[in-house]
């Protein structure tokens, strides 16, 4: 078992509250400060689901960044940093066919949009809906999750072209992501990795007990991240 890093380097901005939070110990498992960690309480889940994420090499070292709790949060999460692969089996390891995988999309389509009171809607890989929504999400065997800021995960997209055999996914959550103030988005749809790996699983096993555990797994964490900084 690796022993936590004693001095992380996190990019953790310029209040000088959050860059002492950023300068304790980590976590050998999520690399975020031991004082938020939640990797103790988190019972890795079983899924038949494939996960791939995709990690951008600069959002590795951000606090509150989330891929290394959704790979221990699914017992067969896949995680890999970087910035391009030559194919979705390179990326995954193993042999995978990508019109069975869709990639959680990035583009300015909005599942409320597309299919009305849908949570995931399933376009193919040229950005048009599928006709028979169930049967095509019934037939997604693994999703690929791209980690990183709003650019960063636009870059990923573009190095990577074989995401264009895959099928898009594109959420509609009913709400925002917890994350609140505490980080940025973009647009109210837009959610961490966490959050949207449980969403998606969620909806397409059927089991709405992986949102709900991860849901309160990360509110947890946001909680003590703001504790920290109020002790700080």
């Amino acid at each position: 078992m690796p022993r936590p890093r004693q001095a992380a380097r996190f990019r953790a901005g310029p209040h000088p509250r959050v860059a002492a939070l950023g300068a304790l110990a980590a976590c050998a498992e999520c690399q975020q400060p031991e004082t938020v960690c939640v990797c103790k309480e988190l019972a890795p889940l079983a899924h038949r689901i494939a996960i791939l994420i995709l990690q951008h090499p600069q959002e590795q070292d951000r606090l509150l960044a989330t891929a290394r709790l959704t790979a221990r949060a699914f017992a067969g999460a896949v995680l890999k940093i970087g910035l391009s692969w030559r194919s979705l089996a390179q990326a995954l390891g193993r042999p995978a066919e990508p019109r069975r995988w869709a990639v959680l999309y990035l583009g300015s389509d909005k599942a409320e949009a597309l299919a009305k009171d849908r949570e995931l809607v399933l376009l193919d890989g040229k950005g048009k809906l599928l006709p028979d929504q169930p049967a095509a999400l019934a037939g997604i065997q693994g999703i690929v999750l791209l980690d990183g800021s709003w650019s960063q995960a636009k870059a990923l997209w573009w190095r990577n072209p074989w995401m264009l055999k895959c099928r898009r996914l594109v959420l509609g959550p009913k709400s925002a992501s917890r994350f609140g103030k505490l980080r940025r988005e973009p647009r109210r749809d837009a959610l961490s990795t966490l959050e949207a790996a449980a969403l998606a699983v969620a909806r397409l096993e059927g089991r709405p007990e992986i949102e709900a555990a991860l849901g309160t797994s990360f509110q947890t964490m946001l909680d003590r991240y703001e504790a920290a900084l109020k002790a700080q």
